[in-house]
């Protein structure tokens, strides 16, 4: 019997991925550990490997195929000493079925729905193809695929009235997508207008599956976290001298940030503050024993939150070691799961974008997340003198089931003495 590839699941929120690429075509060979195909997860795109040996009998799911579910079948694997013949006796229904239950939303390239179920003489080898609909019967008869049916109805559009793209001339979704949107005309200053004449030009971004889970998130934060708010100034005149001089004897690649020197700050003052250092778990509070802090990282793909784990106990050359390696691989969406899943708390800076001050939302479950603003020189008053300063805003944001203000205060005010004051950061 055939062996089942199945969609997996590669991290824990993942309920459906893409199905970006197949690294092989089916009759190709197939050992252990090989890269069989790139799967786009809710975090990350990431390659999957064969488990077993043999030969890539079916591609069920082609590349290019979005929304596709976990456990869904999308490919099977033919065992040594097995004909391709069997790909056309037991598992037919049982792969349909899969592919009917997985509801798949297409792109233009996956539209074509492909089903195993074939005349009993076609070829062991015949293409997936698509599932006709037809309305009329002869030469009258219009051929759609399901999809572009649904949306010509939605849309109002006469299907007679669409040439097809697809094989045989079958309607596909991009056919009707480009036929535009039939919008009843709207009644304005007395004259009839189409309404596409009512709304400027727009462009539509397809939501990747990390913008999807970014957003479920963010309302699922604000509609269920009580938010409170605490901003500290801290003045850094003495860190950006510190990070000058220690930069002098380093390599342009291994130059710290002021990044850097926040993720360290954050996390000895964890250490300081453990109370502050918890996530809300429904019917009890995590306390957690390590400082594993969450950096948002921005990508073309959305905002991600790679780790530095146990970020009190390295030094600033590892860390700015490890966040170079980390911003890499989220903004090319090679990510692996160990590396953004988890953490105990997060950080947010938009200081480099000159940002002054702002408040983020925060990461469910932790507890908090810092938001870091750019330095910027101002006037303070010492020893009742006017001096010109560094000021970087920092404002806290709290989950009030979690952590209470005087904890969240005192949290910051440990902080800010690391920041103000680097050298306690190594002693």
């Amino acid at each position: 019997m055939p062996v089942h590839i199945l969609m997996p699941a590669l991290s824990p929120t993942m309920s459906e991925g893409n199905l970006v690429k197949w690294h092989k075509k089916e009759g190709d060979e197939v050992k252990a550990g090989q890269i069989l195909a790139e799967i786009e997860t809710d975090k990350a795109t990431m390659e999957i490997e064969a488990v077993d040996e043999g030969i890539l009998g079916r591609i069920v799911i082609p590349e290019g195929t979005e929304n596709v579910k976990v456990n869904a079948l999308i490919g099977l694997l033919l065992e040594e000493g097995e004909d391709a013949s069997v790909l056309e006796q037991a598992e037919i229904k049982q792969i349909k079925m899969t592919l009917e239950s997985s509801s798949l939303s297409s792109s233009p390239a996956s539209d074509l729905v492909p089903t195993m179920i074939s005349d009993t003489t076609a070829s062991s080898h015949q293409t997936p193809h698509t599932p006709e609909t037809g309305v009329g019967t002869g030469q009258d008869r219009i051929f759609a695929t399901p999809l572009a049916r649904r949306m010509a109805e939605q849309k109002g559009v006469e299907l007679r009235s669409i040439s097809g793209s697809g094989p045989r001339g079958r309607i596909i979704k991009a056919d009707v997508e480009s036929q535009g949107a039939c919008a009843a005309p709207r009644m304005v200053s007395g004259e009839i207008k189409p309404a596409d004449q009512l709304f400027p030009a727009y462009q539509e971004i397809k939501l990747t599956n990390v913008r999807k889970v970014i957003a479920q998130r963010l309302m699922e934060s604000k509609q269920t976290a009580p938010h409170f708010y605490l901003t500290i100034e801290c003045e850094i005149d003495a860190l950006l001298k510190a990070r000058q001089s220690i930069n002098q004897h380093l390599a342009e690649t291994q130059k710290i940030s002021v990044n850097d020197f926040v993720i360290k700050a954050i996390a000895m003052a964890l250490k300081k503050v453990p109370e502050a250092n918890a996530a809300w778990g429904g019917d009890h509070i995590k306390i957690f024993d390590r400082a594993d802090i969450s950096v948002a990282v921005a990508s073309d793909a959305g905002l991600v939150t790679p780790i530095v784990r146990e970020a009190d106990q390295k030094s600033l050359g590892v860390i700015s070691e490890e966040m170079k390696d980390l911003i890499g691989k989220a903004r090319a969406g090679k990510l692996k799961p160990h590396e953004f899943q988890g953490g105990t708390f997060s950080l947010s800076n938009l200081g480099m974008y000159g940002i002054k001050d702002f408040a983020a939302v925060i990461n469910p479950p932790q507890g908090c997340i810092l938001a870091v603003g750019a330095g910027q020189q101002q006037a303070v008053v010492k020893d009742g003198k006017v001096e010109i300063a560094t000021i970087m805003n920092c404002t806290l944001s709290v989950d009030h089931r979690v952590v209470d203000g005087a904890v969240g205060a005192k949290f910051l005010n440990h902080f800010k003495q690391m920041i103000t004051c680097p050298m306690m950061m190594i002693v």
